[in-house]
């Protein structure tokens, strides 16, 4: 067998395995609340460092300022509750528009 069938069929063995534990174990252990909001927090720090390198960098360096615009548009329109359509349309045409306009 060639290594990279093996490092293959040791990540799908290790990948079930993590899956099979939640229901084997479900009951069984109990998680502390404090580790399950730590847990919740780690989730959305995460997501927020995401979507902060999504929108200001690209190739390794900065976006420009029409990305960031564009998501900034996103968020306050989701703040208010606008359909996803609009969301996605609203960043896309700010973001497009500052381009045009020349801003990089």
């Amino acid at each position: 067998m060639n290594a990279t069938v093996v490092v293959i069929l040791a990540l799908a063995v290790g990948t079930y395995a993590f899956r099979l534990v939640g229901p084997v174990l479900h009951g069984r252990v109990t998680v502390p609340p404090r580790v399950q909001e730590l847990a919740s927090a780690g989730a959305v720090v995460l997501l927020v460092a995401l979507l902060a390198t999504g929108a200001l960098t690209e190739g390794g360096g900065f976006a420009g300022w029409a990305r960031p615009a564009g998501v900034l548009v996103a968020v306050l329109l989701a703040w208010r509750r606008a359909p996803f359509v609009v969301v996605v349309v609203g960043a896309a045409a700010t973001t497009a528009l500052l381009r045009v306009a020349g801003v990089a």
